[in-house]
């Protein structure tokens, strides 16, 4: 290949093709080459595009004929046609040109003529085109597969939204058991979960405390075979890493299960591993009337926990955090992670505690002596728990006191804004069917923190996006899991520069709102939202070991709001080509509460033995979605970039006429 050197991905391919690495490729190579690009040729065109590009006639493709024979290869005609439709003499767009581009598809506005210089200034690859101000194919295709023409609108992309407002105001990106990178059964416990997740610029972690050995609290989740870690461990890996990826207020949902002596531990562990980063008073040496915000709370750490007052040491002398929602509990929410025991009247209740044997053959038998109907379940009676909360660790808990939540009403007459209640997923759910509107107000003054059923003992998630429809902050999701579930979490807090806080729409943040989830009616009006998938650019293979399968790529675009709006079209399947797959389809939503809604683009293979196999996906809310041509870059089941794989689209949305309601 002597001196010549290829731009990545071309290099890369080469090196792939070229078996033997003799510096030169063969037929047969090309052949095999093709199959590795995912794309199924007609053998005699290969042939003659092979034949076109060996100018050397050497029968062999070197150095600058791999180039020609790679462009062929890649040519974009869906491209070409619509540089062509806006050049008039098909070799460049004028500045002019380029700005009724901008202007007509990609509906940039006021800005279309100062962008339109940015942008040749930025993707003209020469020199002379610069100076001209015109922009060439090559200039116009590395605009259009650059950020700016991503689908995500790159101003979303930085710290833009007020984060002035109190923190009620905001969704929080929140972890449900941290600790955890495995099941809720077996799995493992490591201080890489909250590592993990604060990376991702989550900004909420549960830390579930019990005493350990030699004095020093460990970190697992209670009644299980989860390994243990020490609980300074976990507050040193937070320390550290809290605010690597965002400034802003990390919160620390402690879970106490700790006897006195040990809780005396955890305060010391606090405050000196933690030191300054730890919020020990309120701001200004008072509580105001509102939480702060989370620019005033910037680099801190806030402890979320039980908190003792003269009144509950007589009435409910309870030590567990996150306590009973309800007061009437069913098996379902007393399945839940956290401790359900604050129901008044509960003496003569009894206690479900999961079987730390669950799933073993000795469980069984002890199964068939249990006066249960659930399996992995044992009954014990109750036991009025001693009050242990130590004063010291009580006095940490500044903004974010865990109270029992019994009715809307209950927390307006009785609770204040510093005050916050956790919701398990069951509950959760039949508090928006019956109350959504009771919901959403109560969000608007109080914090409130759902989490997963404990039933998800394989640390499967729940969909967040109905909890957020109903305002709820604290939306506590198994990071460990990839998925739909997580895609979404990722999707709403790609935006304000990732920083775990996104500023909620103003009809959940108004405490005169109206606005119930399950019976919509939007305060804009609704729009509609017409996709055109055109084609799609060097997709994975599904299976890497499958050197010669071909995907049959598809195209879904789902999108996930209130309950009228959440639906899901696909286009059909292009027979052996993941390598530049044409679709051309329109696929058209009507959409009631835009401000809510994330879309979610999937590529799956088709297969019509079973179900389709993933391919990538991308997700993004509504409000960061940019119209007109735009490439969709794909991302991998666990969040990571698929590099060079993408989609190419077309998105126009329109304003519905008439009044939107449900």
């Amino acid at each position: 290949m002597g001196s010549t050197h290829f731009k990545f991905p071309r290099l890369d391919w080469f090196q792939r093709g070229d078996k033997n690495q003799d510096g030169r490729m063969s037929f047969g190579e090309v052949q095999r080459l093709l199959h590795l690009m995912n794309v199924e040729m007609d053998q005699e065109y290969a042939f003659q595009l092979f034949q076109t590009a060996d100018t050397s006639q050497s029968g062999t493709l070197e150095g600058e004929e791999f180039v020609e024979f790679y462009k062929s290869l890649t040519q974009r005609p869906e491209v070409q046609e619509l540089f062509e439709k806006f050049s008039s003499d098909g070799q460049k767009l004028t500045l002019l040109e380029f700005v009724d581009f901008l202007q007509e598809e990609q509906k940039e506005g006021e800005q279309a003529s100062d962008l339109a210089l940015e942008l040749i200034d930025r993707y003209e690859p020469s020199e002379s085109g610069k100076l001209r101000h015109v922009l060439s194919m090559d200039g116009f295709l590395g605009y259009l597969c650059s950020k700016d023409g991503d689908i995500f609108n790159p101003t979303c992309y930085p710290l833009y939204q007020d984060m002035t407002q109190p923190l009620n105001q905001y969704y929080i990106n929140s972890s449900h058991n941290t600790y955890l990178v495995g099941d809720q059964l077996c799995g493992q416990s490591s201080v890489e979960g909250y590592i993990r997740a604060l990376k991702r610029g989550c900004r909420c972690v549960e830390v579930d405390i019990w005493d350990g050995p030699s004095g020093e609290p460990i970190v697992y989740h209670g009644h299980t075979l989860t390994s243990r870690i020490p609980f300074k461990d976990v507050v040193a890996a937070i320390g550290q890493y809290a605010f690597q990826t965002s400034d802003y207020p990390v919160i620390l949902s402690l879970e106490n299960h700790c006897s006195r002596e040990q809780q005396e531990i955890i305060v010391h562990h606090l405050t000196e591993i933690l030191g300054d980063q730890l919020l020990t008073t309120a701001l200004d040496g008072q509580l105001l009337t509102q939480l702060p915000s989370p620019e005033d709370l910037r680099r801190k750490i806030l402890v979320k926990g039980k908190k003792l007052t003269a009144e509950e040491e007589e009435e409910e002398p309870e030590a567990d955090l996150e306590a009973g929602q309800e007061a009437e509990l069913d098996l379902e929410a007393q399945l839940e992670s956290e401790p359900q025991e604050l129901s008044p009247r509960g003496e003569d209740k009894k206690k479900v505690v999961m079987c730390p044997l669950l799933c073993r053959p000795l469980c069984c038998q002890i199964m068939a002596q249990a006066p249960i109907s659930r399996p992995g379940l044992l009954l014990f009676p109750k036991q009025k728990p001693k009050a242990i909360l130590c004063p010291a660790l009580s006095a940490l808990v500044v903004y974010l006191k865990a109270v029992t939540f019994y009715s809307f009403t209950h927390s307006r007459e009785h609770y204040h804004f510093y005050e916050t209640s956790s919701f398990s997923e069951t509950k959760a759910k039949s508090l928006i069917k019956e109350a959504g509107d009771e919901f959403v107000q109560h969000n608007t003054w109080q914090l409130s923190r759902v989490y997963p059923s404990g039933l998800r003992t394989d640390s499967s998630n729940y969909n967040p996006q109905e909890f957020w429809n109903a305002g709820c902050q604290m939306v506590a999701m198994n990071m460990q899991t990839a998925g739909l579930e997580m895609d979404l979490c990722d999707g709403l807090f790609r935006e304000n520069a990732g920083c775990g806080y996104v500023l909620k729409p103003d009809f959940l943040r108004d405490a005169q709102s109206s606005f119930h989830p399950e019976r919509p009616i939007s305060p804009f009006k609704a729009q509609t939202l017409i996709i055109q998938v055109i084609s799609g650019q060097q997709l994975p293979k599904v299976d890497n070991t499958k050197e010669q399968s071909i995907v049959d790529p598809l195209v879904r675009v789902e999108i996930f709001g209130v309950r009228p709006d959440t639906t899901r079209q696909e286009t059909s399947y292009v027979e052996n080509n993941g390598f530049n797959p044409y679709w051309g389809q329109t696929l058209c939503f009507r959409v009631l509460v835009p401000e809510l809604a994330l879309l979610r683009f999937v590529v799956k293979d088709y297969d019509w033995k079973s179900r389709n196999d993933f391919i990538g996906q991308y997700t993004l809310p509504w409000s960061c979605m940019q119209q007109g041509y735009r490439h969709i870059h794909l991302l991998s089941k666990d969040g990571l970039s698929l590099h060079p794989a993408s989609i190419f689209v077309h998105i126009c949305t329109k304003e519905v006429l008439e009044e939107a309601e449900s």
